[in-house]
């Protein structure tokens, strides 16, 4: 109950992402009312947004309307969803202030506003490089990927035509790699025959990474198999590679020089020059600006990321009524031997919100029983990424036996039913079976349809 005598506990969910949807799953059966706030009217499986993106499926394939997806909640009286923009918060009213002047009043606040891209102080960059976190940003780079090899068949020239032809991806962590590996089959795969001017087989896939290997969160084994696996698809890797500029007509990037014993630490570097028409970015993310909002309004800390800082119940500092989970939130998960061990970071995975929108949900009803809170323990069940077509690595945690690591075709059927038993509905599970069934065997991407206008697949004209 809320400190008024009588009254349900009013409890404001912002984000309908993973943490978001499972601290309403976990509320629903409490005597609390609880309000749902997201700016879109759907619930998006990020993990397979780059399927979207290169034409594997449709959108409602892997979302779907969040009113649907929590109607067995809603149904129980105590859920309402709006779909509404959070511009920022009144804590000392307890307020969540919302687009159109309108505010809701909370008596605990749950915030899991997620992630955006995050260009190292380089904003300029993003309208040549954009970056993949909603279904607006897939459609985009679905109109620029299709759209580059359009324009591509519209060249007479070769030198006019290279820079359409060469496809950078930023940034080899999973989505850049899951990225330039099904481009590659996309060029290699399903559009050859399909123009008369050009060989789609002939198309450049790059993909460039700062750091020394590609998979960086995983382990040096498997981050190897990774690699070898992304040239055999066609893939051009190259690593230890610092953007320095994007526009237009391509990226800059330096890589270490060759002069001295040092080089690449005191050593000269070298500038390089990629003409490309269609730029991809996954090279970093940065906490939603409702961050530092609430920052500004609690006191609270924020790290380099913008993600706030929480304490190991994931509530603020001074703020037990506040909760803030899944990638806003810079958490650490309580050691399983408390005194012998340190509190490990959570890293901004789908299953660590899950997990964090439980725990979150579990200490407020603690919180209103009188309880004292409990720390939040992170589960770590792995990490999976796709390299391409029968091209996976698999890095588990099993308990009793240790790390489980493999890689290879095992490791790809591993992949595909993990994330068709994650995605939600028996609807869309069925619809990426049959998509993913029809593209093993035809190598056909049936989404390659473009809604926007022809303008919008041509970037701006590189500088003269």
């Amino acid at each position: 109950m809320s400190e008024v005598s009588g009254q349900r506990a009013r409890v404001v969910i912002v984000g309908a992402g993973f943490g978001g949807f499972e601290a309403v799953r976990a509320l629903s059966k409490a005597d609390v009312e609880i309000t749902l706030v997201d700016r879109t009217n759907h619930h998006l499986f990020q993990p397979l947004l780059y399927q979207v993106a290169t034409a594997g499926m449709s959108a409602p394939a892997i979302s779907a309307p969040i009113r649907h997806a929590l109607r067995r909640e809603m149904q129980r009286g105590n859920l309402t969803i709006l779909q509404a923009e959070v511009i920022g918060f009144d804590v000392a009213a307890r307020r969540v202030l919302l687009d159109a002047g309108q505010a809701l009043d909370y008596d605990h606040l749950i915030v899991a506003a997620g992630a955006t891209h995050s260009y190292f102080g380089h904003t300029d960059w993003a309208a040549h490089a954009p970056g993949l976190k909603t279904l607006a940003d897939a459609f985009a780079i679905r109109a620029r990927v299709i759209g580059a090899f359009e324009q591509a068949e519209r060249c007479t020239d070769a030198a006019q035509r290279e820079p359409w032809m060469t496809f950078v991806v930023i940034g080899a962590g999973p989505t850049g790699v899951e990225m330039a590996g099904t481009m590659a089959e996309i060029a290699h795969h399903t559009l050859p025959q399909e123009f008369r001017r050009i060989d789609s087989t002939q198309a450049r896939i790059v993909l460039l990474e700062g750091s020394a290997r590609v998979l960086g969160s995983f382990v040096p084994a498997l981050s190897q198999r990774a690699l070898e696996q992304l040239e055999r698809l066609g893939v051009d890797v190259r690593t230890g590679c610092k953007v320095t500029g994007i526009d237009a007509a391509g990226v800059t990037y330096e890589t270490p020089g060759s002069v001295g014993a040092e080089a690449g630490i005191n050593g000269a570097m070298q500038r390089h020059h990629l003409p490309s028409r269609c730029v991809i970015w996954a090279a970093g993310v940065e906490a939603s600006a409702l961050g530092q909002a609430l920052a500004v309004q609690t006191g609270a800390t924020l790290d380099r990321a913008g993600r706030i800082i929480v304490q190991a119940d994931l509530s603020l500092p001074g703020h037990t009524e506040i909760a803030v989970i899944g990638d806003l939130a810079a958490a650490t998960s309580a050691p399983k031997n408390p005194g012998a061990d340190a509190p490990t970071a959570v890293p901004g995975v789908s299953p660590a919100a899950k997990q964090m929108g439980r725990t979150a949900a579990a200490n407020l009803l603690r919180l209103l029983r009188g309880e004292p809170t409990l720390a939040f323990r992170y589960i770590d069940y792995g990490n999976l990424a796709t390299v391409g077509r029968k091209a996976a690595v698999v890095d588990l945690s099993v308990p009793g036996f240790g790390p489980l690591r493999f890689s290879g075709y095992f490791a790809w059927l591993f992949w595909l039913f993990a994330h068709i038993y994650f995605l939600i509905g028996f609807r869309n599970r069925l619809v990426v079976m049959l998509d993913w069934a029809w593209a093993y065997w035809t190598y056909e991407r049936s989404a390659r349809v473009v809604a926007q206008p022809a303008t919008a697949l041509r970037p701006a004209s590189p500088p003269a």
